[in-house]
């Protein structure tokens, strides 16, 4: 029998492709689903040129009915997607964590596909919601198909998955009229939050900044439950999964996300296809937090409880490999949409906890593909495929495609010289966790899961000054949508649980005060029988009063690769002005575009031309990172008579932006919120300007655009 050793599979692109049916090549003839030639795919066949139809046209009935059935039920949850192929590679061996083969061989690059989605909308919905994101990784390794399936947000809404179904009957749209599409900001689904404490922790992180991220490429990823990992030797160890990206987590503002889902609702999607075609294949590093299994109560909460994190500073985060993404897929329906995500899906070394969520889960996704996809032969489509050879006794069902050849689909056998054989755990065969459970059959909670506020304000004071805001102004934003008086005062009394300072914040907003009464939280999710006193919630010291990984103020601002740029100009730029910056920005691995007040030609000052890539009828300032203006004083006047520039420029300064103009640009910097401001003070954070002997302001603008966002120039929030 092959060993372990000989079944771990290179995930080079020959890997890859056996995930890809053949295309449809050149200079070939068109063809029935059969392999028949067509001879007219123009007309049906009729009894006569103008005749009726005939039903014998088994052509025209093969592509109408192929066409009536081209689409699949959406996800329930997680519909709208977007997805890559890529490979992981681990930095070194760790043999004394796990028996995982594709952690334990630093030469393998494993295959993986990556799907990554908004939970509450349809498919049609817009990229920029406020929403958790969903982060799922299947890596093709060659013990079998693993799949680490999260989301951006570290912990989740409920305990319990017997709670699910009702969450996401209360976040999708109101039944009597489907209204709000792909938005929380409505009464059902703050009513389920109202009577729902164990909540609180998870709406901090969906009302942050963290739920409108500025790109997928640009947010953290988490498998939100804790896992096991277990040696060769069957040592277990407890452990937390994490997705770090390279570029650092950055977000974008709320009036932001309203504009660019108006101006470019896949902005996400067009994102991440675009940055991998053009080469700045997206990264991450994965990262692990281990808890030895004699450590597992020593914490102020619970490992199994999945609305907890462990924060960074109790536990570091050990990095111990990279997922790059480096190829789009061809066909988006045959993969990104029938990719078949299932958290039960694991390999040798790699073991569930108990965590109750998780283990409804394990139920749901199986259910799940045989609803969408038709067939228990889900894993036969190609993106699913397993690149370890498939052996075993199932057989037939809806479309299957694998042809098994031999007489015996059962074991044991005696006709098939017993195939397959059963793989001893030394053989890579997987053996779950030999864990002792002793327990009566039970419908509860452990008392350790009813903490619920304590890590929501670990959340809220570890935010800067400016999350603090956005939170404060979502919530206001959310439950001012709410038209039901009393949900209004429960979540105030929730609030009011986690912060005092948020509770009253948002309590003016919304016309309340934050009375006693209010701040006596009510847990109304208990057993009809239940003992009301046992299930109310309570406090629990962490340990830590602020966590600092928890804040996007402190991710990584060391890079512009792939940033987005706008060159606002018009006829009569300073073309050598524009082309130092330009090859600045572009050697710093930027991505430049030159908006005019058209497309076609633009002519510099000295009578060069350029070509437009965008123009001010179809663009904004919300879809680019950063500004520069370049100097032309004929380009500037042109630009000083157009209302979509100077509010191009307004909005970048408004989302706090970085901004870059030449000295002879002053006159239109004037007219727009910039200018507004200068007039109160000469220097304003990440606004650079040049000057007449300054030749070249690409360095200082590049330092801007590596700080992301400047948020202290908010009033208020936005």
């Amino acid at each position: 029998m092959p060993n372990k050793k000989q079944k771990i599979v290179k995930a080079d692109r020959k890997a890859t492709d056996l995930l890809s049916n053949t295309e449809t090549g050149a200079n070939e003839f068109m063809t029935t689903d059969q392999g028949l030639k067509i001879n007219d795919d123009q007309n049906s066949l009729k009894a006569g040129e103008r005749g009726a139809t005939l039903l014998e046209d088994f052509i025209l009935r093969e592509k109408i009915t192929h066409f009536d059935h081209e689409r699949i039920p959406e996800r329930i949850v997680h519909a709208r997607g977007a997805a890559a192929h890529g490979y992981f590679q681990v930095y070194k061996p760790i043999p004394q964590y796990t028996k995982a083969g594709f952690l334990n061989d630093s030469s393998v690059k494993t295959p993986v596909f990556v799907r990554f989605s908004t939970v509450a909308g349809s498919r049609g919905s817009t990229d920029l919601a406020r929403d958790v994101r969903g982060f799922s990784v299947k890596f093709y390794t060659g013990e079998g198909n693993y799949d680490l399936v999260g989301n951006n947000i570290p912990v989740f809404f409920i305990q319990d998955a017997i709670k699910f179904p009702d969450l996401i009957h209360a976040v999708k749209p109101e039944p009597h009229n489907e209204i709000p599409q792909a938005a929380s900001a409505h009464d059902t689904f703050w009513d389920f939050i109202s009577l729902m404490p164990e909540s609180m922790h998870m709406i901090m992180w969906a009302m942050s900044d963290r739920a409108i991220p500025r790109s997928l490429r640009m947010m953290e990823g988490f498998g939100v439950h804790t896992f096991r990992l277990i040696n060769e030797a069957g040592k277990s160890v407890f452990v937390k999964f994490h997705w770090k990206p390279l570029l650092g987590v950055h977000s974008v503002a709320w009036d932001e996300a309203q504009i660019i889902s108006g101006k470019d609702p896949d902005f996400h999607r067009r994102d991440l296809f675009e940055a991998i075609e053009s080469g700045a294949f997206p990264e991450w590093e994965f990262g692990i937090q281990v808890v030895e299994e004699k450590d597992e109560h020593k914490f102020p909460f619970d490992l199994l409880d999945p609305t907890k994190l462990i924060p960074e500073e109790l536990v570091p985060v050990q990095r111990i490999g990279k997922m790059v993404l480096n190829r789009n897929p061809d066909n988006y329906f045959a993969e990104t949409e029938q990719v078949a995500f299932h958290p039960g899906h694991l390999v040798p070394g790699i073991d569930f906890s108990n965590d109750p969520l998780l283990q409804g889960r394990l139920f749901s996704y199986t259910d799940t593909q045989l609803s969408r996809l038709g067939s228990p032969n889900f894993h036969e489509i190609p993106i699913n495929r397993s690149i370890n050879p498939v052996h075993n006794n199932q057989r037939d069902g809806h479309m299957r495609q694998q042809i098994n050849k031999d007489h015996t689909s059962y074991h044991p056998n005696s006709m098939g010289g017993g195939c397959p054989f059963q793989a001893k755990a030394a053989e890579g065969g997987f053996t779950s966790h030999n864990e002792r459970i002793d327990a009566k059959k039970i419908r509860a909670r452990s008392a350790s899961f009813f903490d619920h506020f304590s890590q929501a304000t670990l959340f809220f004071n570890s935010q800067s000054e400016a999350e603090k805001n956005h939170l404060t102004h979502a919530l206001q934003f959310e439950l001012g949508k709410v038209q039901v008086p009393e949900i209004r005062e429960r979540m105030i009394g929730l609030l009011s649980q986690v912060d005092k300072t948020l509770a009253t914040d948002v309590a003016n907003a919304l016309g309340l005060t934050v009375s006693k009464k209010l701040q006596q939280p009510v847990n109304h999710s208990i057993p009809a029988d239940g003992v009301v006193a046992r299930f109310q919630p309570k406090t629990v010291n962490q340990g830590i009063e602020l966590s600092a990984p928890l804040s996007m103020a402190n991710t990584v601002k060391n890079t512009i690769k792939s940033r987005k740029i706008a060159f606002l100009t018009a006829d009569g730029v300073n073309g050598e002005q524009m082309d130092q910056v330009r090859k600045r920005l572009l050697s710093e691995g930027a991505t430049v575009d030159l908006i005019a007040l058209k497309l076609g030609k633009l002519t510099t000052v000295k009578g060069e031309a350029l070509n437009a890539d965008k123009s001010l009828m179809t663009v904004s300032s919300v879809l680019y990172d950063a500004v520069y203006i370049p100097g032309g004083l004929k380009s500037v006047q042109a630009l000083m008579e157009k209302q979509d520039a100077v509010d191009f420029i307004s909005l970048a300064y408004k989302h706090c932006k970085a901004i870059a103009y030449d000295a002879d640009v002053l006159p239109l910097i004037e007219k727009t919120m910039v200018g507004e401001e200068l007039k109160k003070k000469k220097e304003l954070p990440g606004v650079v300007s040049g000057s007449n002997k300054q030749k070249d302001i690409g360095a200082s603008f590049i330092q801007a655009i590596r700080q992301h966002r400047f948020w202290e120039r908010e009033k208020s929030p936005v």
